[in-house]
């Protein structure tokens, strides 16, 4: 039997998700985002209702909510959303939940695609395991005259990328196999490749919030014993789909930025290497531009 939580006034259940919340060492202010969705309102209009009463089921569904997060299942997948460079996709335990961290890979992609391709036509981008589809849909919907397609091994992540591909908008072709398999079994030759693998150390598991490993996909979080597995597989594959000219854009884990541009030095050795900070200052991007620019 559920324990009778007295409350009946946003500002009220509030509060009580707050201390809540913090008791079962999750963040505050989830409780806060859960009502939002709830309620189908914006934090504007939901301050200006604090003492609104609650209707009866929002409580209990608000209720279960709160005790689903504080048990480990994140926010976004109860909401079923994240948002990400400005728009809203569809997120379920099929799909890496998208992290601020993969918008600068976006942002700092498409600074690069203009300077290192100047008029950009008929350029091909690949988002090698899409996921939600985050980077593909964004980056079409942000320079639409490039053809974007997008990979993913799992059919059920695919499902989710095509539905947020459906509902923004974005005309993206996704195909199921493994890194860049797809790609090589079509001799596809392409301008860009983009990718968010997995990065994380197996031996980092143990430290990581249950939020994180008892929900999302460890096919999207881990990478063998330096984390460093897959960007050593896409090494083998990326010359085999790259043309002379191209920029591949990699998202690493915070320390792993040297050794991933190591890598793509030894692969091609006349290509010219940076590594992207982000705004907190951690090497979260790895950039490498081939050929000569325009």
């Amino acid at each position: 039997m559920k324990k009778p939580y007295k409350f009946s006034k946003v500002y009220e259940a509030l509060s009580w998700a707050s201390s809540f919340l913090v008791s079962s060492g999750r963040d505050a202010n989830a409780g806060e985002l859960l009502l939002k969705w709830l309620l189908r309102m914006e934090r504007s209009t939901l301050l200006a209702s604090l003492q609104m009463e609650l209707p009866s089921e929002v409580k209990e569904e608000f209720i279960s909510a709160c005790e689903a997060h504080a048990e480990g299942m994140p926010v976004q997948y109860i909401i079923g959303s994240e948002e990400f460079y400005g728009r809203t996709f569809l997120v379920n335990e099929e799909v890496l939940i998208p992290r601020p961290e993969t918008e600068e890979l976006v942002y700092h992609a498409l600074n690069k695609i203009a300077e290192h391709f100047p008029g950009g036509a008929d350029l091909q981008l690949a988002d090698i395991g899409t996921g939600s589809g985050a980077i593909a849909i964004s980056m079409k919907l942000e320079n639409p005259a490039i053809q974007v397609l997008a990979s993913d091994i799992a059919e059920g992540s695919l499902e989710v990328a095509r539905h947020n591909a459906v509902r923004l908008g974005a005309e993206v072709s996704f195909l199921k196999g493994d890194l860049l398999m797809p790609f090589i079994q079509a001799s596809k030759r392409l301008d860009i490749v983009l990718s968010n693998p997995p990065y994380i150390p197996e031996g980092d598991r143990a430290e990581m919030s249950e939020v994180v490993t008892e929900h999302e996909p460890d096919r999207a979080l881990f990478a063998g014993e330096d984390g460093l597995d897959f960007y050593r597989a896409f090494m083998e594959q990326l010359p085999l789909v790259l043309k002379e000219r191209a920029l591949i854009g990699f998202e690493v884990g915070a320390g792993q930025g040297t050794a991933v541009r190591l890598l793509l030095e030894q692969t091609f050795p006349h290509s010219s290497t940076e590594i992207q900070y982000d705004i907190n200052g951690k090497d979260r991007m790895v950039f490498a531009c081939l050929g000569n620019r325009g």
